[in-house]
């Protein structure tokens, strides 16, 4: 198993794809515009809180206030508000939390107005990005993710992730935890921390420490709302999160991106620093790697599977509802009951695909082709829940219902990525998924530009693979007709990133003539 990442920079914003085996299962997008990411953590005000809801109303700067849930405070709250109102007010310079004294936890059902008072000042870290209509959801049990462990403030306890399975593993991660773990901190060991050194360990460990101190010094005399931690930009938490021994390579077009990258690969794993590329190459990057013509397949109603199968989603306020249907294969297997466990195997595979590409949240429902035995619908679900093993949001699958059904709960953090895959109909008729596209336009800017003398370099024109290929297939094609009333030939390049109605003319250097 391959795994690449490519990385795309735009002016304002930055595209993040994974590969597996070359084939797209992330797609993520860092904009410059987006000022509350996930693990950001804010210093801001209590609006108000509301007894009816057991929550507060935070002001953190966002045109909608955030949502501060009972269960969302942590039980070490009181420690948290002393020590931020110590630290802000310039009382507390020593933020290592070993001669901090805890106050008391709060009553796990207690109520939001014993807890917080209108106006007090807190520490929350964003747990979900502003969504629709709604405000961060936000929460005050902080925690700053490493590559190997997780560092909790006000907390004295070590937890092992639940996907390490050795006890032995287990044991010899939490005594080396236990020995290097600094006193008023809690740890959490992470899965990739699995066959690790405690140098490892402690390594991780300092620069979260680090990251705590110099978060703390920003309290001090800082304005209200305002952020005093950010997440590690998309590219490193990206690499943090998912990066094993299993990349193969990690493709970057932009010279000062593939020098941040490299230095974080560098840090975390020094022996695959070579595996961190600069992409120089004059066709675009996602084209290079067919990313693009994936995106376009991908993020439809429809999507295609093999062997004739294909997926209808539909997306609701509520849920997400995925229909499976067989398409042409329904006649090529000997048994109506086989042909159903096949396709249904084939859409598991493409369904936990997709969640994860769309970054789908929420309420998931599949109708999946109805089989009548047990041992099939037993197959689906451990192999619906084996596929999904490598998805890093919190999902909950259900056992087949009565009627067929699946059901899946998934942790919804970001809006989901949704892509417009059907464009303008030029006529006037709604949108269209075949291209149409008025070859006279084309023309008649190629004659523009050879009457003005513009294309002494060549001319190169960048054009939808559809397009390209109505030009330039055939006998006599569109483009020798060109070059026989011109005397003008006309390099034409495909590009998948383009529309159907979208071109563009160039010379050979890459300057756009029109």
């Amino acid at each position: 198993m391959n795994k690449e990442l490519i990385v795309r920079s735009g002016s304002s914003e930055v595209d993040f794809a994974l590969l597996k085996d070359g084939k797209l299962i992330e797609l993520h997008k860092e904009e410059d515009s987006n000022g509350f990411s996930v693990g950001d953590i804010m210093l801001a005000k209590i609006r108000k809180p509301v007894a009816g809801l057991n929550a507060a109303f935070v002001n953190v700067g966002y045109e909608k206030d955030a949502f501060l849930h009972y269960h969302d405070l942590g039980p070490k709250l009181p420690s948290l508000l002393k020590f931020v109102k110590r630290v802000s007010t310039g009382k507390l310079r020593d933020y290592s939390l070993k001669d901090f004294p805890f106050e008391k936890d709060i009553d796990k059902d207690g109520i939001i107005s014993d807890a917080l008072k209108a106006n007090q000042s807190i520490l929350v870290q964003i747990v979900k990005e502003p969504i629709s209509t709604k405000g961060p959801r936000i929460s005050s049990e902080l925690s700053i993710a490493g590559r190997y462990l997780v560092l909790v403030p006000f907390s004295e306890r070590i937890s092992i992730s639940q996907k390490i399975e050795d006890k032995e593993e287990k044991d010899r991660l939490k005594r080396l935890v236990q020995s290097i773990k600094p006193k008023g901190f809690g740890v959490i060991v992470r899965t990739v921390a699995e066959g690790k050194k405690v140098a490892e360990l402690d390594r991780d460990l300092h620069n979260l420490v680090n990251r705590w101190t110099a978060m703390c010094k920003k309290i001090y005399k800082a304005e209200y709302p305002s952020k005093v931690l950010s997440e590690l930009n998309r590219a490193a938490s990206i690499l943090r999160d998912v990066f094993n021994d299993s990349f193969t390579g990690i493709h970057v077009d932009d010279e000062t991106l593939y020098y941040q990258i490299k230095d974080y690969v560098q840090e975390i794993a020094p022996e695959k620093e070579s595996i961190v590329k600069l992409y120089k190459a004059s066709m675009p990057i996602f084209e290079k790697f067919g990313i693009e013509r994936q995106i376009k397949t991908s993020f439809g109603k429809t999507v295609s599977m093999s062997k004739g199968a294909y997926l209808i989603i539909e997306h609701t306020e509520a849920l997400h509802v995925i229909d499976v249907n067989s398409g042409n294969r329904s006649n090529k297997a000997k048994t109506q009951e086989g042909t159903a466990l096949e396709v249904n195997l084939i859409a598991a595979t493409e369904i936990a695909r997709q969640l994860r590409l769309r970054d789908m949240g929420g309420i998931i429902v599949i109708d999946f082709i109805d089989m009548s035995t047990s041992e099939n619908r037993r197959k689906l679900y451990d192999h619906l829940r084996e596929v999904m093993k490598d998805d890093r949001a919190k999902h909950k699958i259900l056992p087949p219902s009565k009627f067929g059904l699946i059901q899946i709960t998934r942790q919804r953090v970001r809006p989901e990525r949704n892509i417009k895959t059907r464009e303008e109909d030029p006529n006037g008729n709604g949108e269209i998924d075949a291209p149409i596209l008025i070859i006279d336009q084309i023309t008649s800017d190629l004659e523009k530009i050879i009457q003005n003398k513009r294309s002494g370099n060549g001319l190169v024109l960048n054009t939808h693979p559809f397009i390209a290929a109505y030009l330039t297939k055939g006998f006599p094609s569109i483009r020798s007709k060109w070059f026989l009333e011109h005397k003008k030939w006309v390099k034409v390049l495909p590009r998948d990133a383009y529309t159907y109605l979208e071109y563009r003319f160039k010379d050979n250097d890459g300057a756009v003539l029109k």
